[in-house]
């Protein structure tokens, strides 16, 4: 057809191969319409999908996709044609949010000044699209859009209206996305990949088997009769609607499969799509989703996704290239996958971004079962808009959440631990029959199973060095990379020595801990020197733990690893304060607020009432200003920013994203070739094959998050400079790289930073 339009080209094949503009924007705006249907503005997000790529109908866009090949040429702007339609077809109210999602699909969403520059055509000029409306079709009546669900305003009404924004930009781009990846798996004569998930409904019958078999063959011990009353009375409230929820069980009562069985019985019951389990980014998530592969039977359904794997270019282009493959390249998951296991930074760092990589997994949280595990750690500079989010999530999105943990915050509006200027309380709605746990006091007397005592004065790493010498069972958790490196030298001979860091790829932490757990088991020596990783969540049971001065719900998580299995009748905790390393400023605070709950509740420090009392005095100290001190463009406080801009809905979406960071100092992912043996080829195998391929495929590159390794961006582009670090594949570029060997990579330390260079940016990070 001579006026015919392509949205995308492909080189080297006849015009009939190319994928016609009309065929895109239907396919996109159906899918769309679909991801947005599980909330209810199914035609929001179909206009949205219908509209995106109007401008490729411009002659100066064809004449851009058909001429020869330059990955270094620019196409005509695309996106605005779309916005500017939005926004005049559908009024500066929906108009706007869905001309935000439009103008954001390829480079982002931006600030309101961005976009009003962007529909002022005085301002920004763009090539002509006359003509779009043939390719496009039939657009949802303004009236139809009208009467779709309005989001219920919840206690911050500028907050609903820019999330609303975020889930639509979600499901446009990843619409997007997988409609593009469709089509070139078809050109090149592929079929598309397909995951093939097992049923929710299956892998809850799977888990209720194993359960069954696992409570068949435990001891019958006062530990496993109290597990085995939480993971019932769990299960008895899955009937409950969906929403929010807490879960208070203490450290080894079984509240992690306990958790996933609720998540599953609930999902199944209501109709949910999936259960997301968010880990702290101080843990370690392999251990969470190998339990739940083994208790669900399955491979492929446990999705993990690290804080690290997510590697589009932080520039981001407002171009998907001639041949449109660019956008290909942001290689993001979508966590459309039953059981999803990640971190807080993940998680909560997606819910405030606006690069489409990070964004195009929210619409998956929807209907979903969110299960926060040691939502204790949430980070306080941003603890109000964190909680705005799973409000709006429990509350728009048909999401149920649960706070699980055995330190539960003081985020509940009943605890009234955070009050506004007027004296109102502040935080979730969750009444007391949302509790799932059975009596959680009851428990708490029932688990207790340490002492807890703090070391007088200062202590110092050789009188560690000494305790460590006397104890062949005994694990020092310290608030530092440094300090962990530094006390693993003074005992490193010591029979059982051993360390572990984030410093360490995935794979090896696992094969580490696996050995810990063996040899703890058989009775050898296991003296264990590590970061906070080891706390959350961590299965090992030491009888003797020592933990340098921080919160006292870190305190409680050390505690967790210690007697865990009860098979003393009393384990031992140590407090101390490190007299070689310096507190990290960011745990003052803390440790301030836990010194005031310790001689308050000096005869139980680990007590309910003790960190009520802990949450309740590091807030107050805090002040409310501090639960949201993040700066907008210069000005503490996201919510602040949102609700000033909710009357014209100008948010500051991509200053906003800059602002909201769970950890200051940015981490860069590498890749680590690591071998567990010397006839171990599975890395460099894999990164041989991804190197060969045109384009890395998505379970190739979730293979690779086993070899990860987050280091300061310096001392990535030191080794980058050296020649020691290069692209995983062309396409990717620096955006991802790898060690051609291990030669910076320690047996017993993990990756090697101690070039001074380097080191200054990580002393301070766990």
């Amino acid at each position: 057809m001579p006026d015919e339009r392509y949205a995308h080209s492909v080189p080297g094949q006849p015009l009939g191969n190319w994928e016609p503009l009309a065929t895109h924007l239907l396919r996109v705006g159906a899918r769309s319409a679909e991801f947005a249907g599980a909330f209810g503005l199914g035609q929001m997000a179909r206009a949205a999908g219908l509209l995106h790529d109007i401008g490729k109908a411009a002659v100066a866009y064809q004449a851009y996709i058909a001429g020869p090949l330059d990955p270094s040429k620019r196409g005509p702007d695309h996106s605005t044609a779309g916005a500017r339609e939005a926004h005049h077809e559908y009024g500066p109210s929906l108009g706007k949010l869905l001309a935000f999602a439009i103008a954001g699909h390829h480079a982002g969403l931006g600030n309101g000044s961005d976009l009003a520059r962007r529909l002022d055509p005085e301002r920004h000029a763009i090539e002509s699209y006359q003509g779009w409306q043939r390719h496009a079709g039939e657009l949802p009546a303004p009236t139809v859009l009208a009467k779709e669900r309005a989001p219920t305003q919840g206690p911050e009404p500028g907050f609903t209206t820019s999330f609303m924004t975020r889930m639509l930009f979600s499901c446009l781009v990843d619409a997007d996305f997988l409609e593009t990846e469709k089509f070139y798996a078809g050109a090149r004569g592929e079929s598309p990949a397909r995951d093939g998930f097992t049923s929710i409904a299956t892998l809850q019958a799977r888990l209720h088997a194993h359960m069954a078999e696992k409570s068949r063959i435990a001891r019958a011990t006062p530990v496993n009769a109290t597990r085995a009353h939480v993971l019932q009375a769990v299960m008895d409230k899955s009937a409950m609607p969906p929403g929010l929820f807490t879960l208070t069980v203490p450290t080894g009562g079984g509240k992690t499969l306990a958790s996933l069985s609720f998540a599953l019985c609930h999902a199944v019951r209501h109709g949910l799509r999936r259960a997301v389990y968010v880990i702290p980014f101080t843990s370690i998530i392999e251990q969470t989703a190998s339990v739940f592969r083994s208790a669900l039977s399955a491979d492929g359904d446990v999705l993990e996704h690290h804080s690290s794997f997510d590697w589009e270019p932080q520039a981001n282009i407002d171009d998907e290239g001639q041949d449109g493959l660019r956008k290909l390249q942001r290689a993001a998951e979508n966590w459309d996958a039953p059981i999803v296991v990640t971190t807080a930074v993940q998680f909560f760092e997606s819910l405030f971004a606006a690069r489409p990589s990070r964004c195009r997994k929210l619409h998956n949280l929807a209907k979903s079962v969110i299960i926060l595990d040691e939502a204790q750690t949430m980070p306080v500079p941003l603890l109000r808009p964190s909680l705005a989010a799973l409000d709006e999530l429990a509350r728009n999105y048909g999401a149920t959440v649960i706070l699980c943990t055995a330190t539960q915050p003081a985020v509940r509006i009943a605890d009234a631990a955070m009050k506004d200027d007027k004296g109102r309380s502040l935080g979730l709605d969750i009444p007391p029959e949302r509790e799932l746990a059975p009596d959680p006091p009851a428990l708490y007397s029932a688990m207790q199973r340490v002492t807890v005592e703090l070391n007088g004065g200062e202590t110092s790493d050789s009188q560690i060095s000494l305790r460590f010498a006397e104890q062949p069972q005994m694990l020092c958790i310290v608030n530092s990379r440094a300090h962990a490196r530094t006390l693993f030298e003074s005992i490193k001979l010591l029979p059982g020595a051993v360390h572990l860091s984030t410093l360490m790829c995935p794979l090896h932490r696992r094969d580490k801990l696996a050995n810990i757990r063996d040899r703890l088991s058989a009775g050898k020596p296991v003296r264990l020197v590590s970061t906070s990783l080891i706390e959350a969540g961590v299965d090992v049971d030491f009888p003797e733990v020592w933990r340098a001065a921080s919160g006292l719900d870190a305190i409680a998580q050390a505690a967790g690893r210690c007697n865990r299995e009860g098979r003393a009748e009393k384990g031992r905790v140590v407090v101390f304060v490190p007299v070689e390393a310096k507190m990290p400023w960011a745990f003052t605070a803390f440790w301030q607020a836990a010194q005031t709950a310790l001689r308050r509740h000096a005869a139980d420090p680990l007590s309910l009432e003790a960190n009520h009392a802990y949450f309740r005095e590091l807030y107050w100290t805090k002040g409310i200003d501090a639960l949201d001190a993040a700066e907008v463009d210069g000005r503490p406080g996201i919510l602040k920013s949102i609700n000033e801009r909710a009357n014209d809905l100008s948010f500051d979406f991509k200053h906003i994203a800059h602002a909201y960071r769970l950890i200051d100092d940015i981490m860069a992912p590498v890749i680590v070739p690591w071998k567990s043996d010397e006839d171990d080829v599975d890395a460099a195998n894999l990164l041989r094959k991804i190197a060969a391929s045109d384009r890395p495929t998505r379970a190739d590159l979730r293979r690779l998050q086993l070899y990860t390794v987050g280091i300061p961006p310096k001392a990535r582009q030191f080794w980058l400079e050296r020649g020691a670090l290069a692209p995983v594949h062309v396409a990717l570029g620096d955006a991802l790289l790898h060690f051609a060997d291990t030669t910076h990579y320690r047996a017993e330390t993990g990756l090697d930073l101690s070039n001074q260079e380097q080191r200054a940016a990580e002393a301070n990070i766990i």
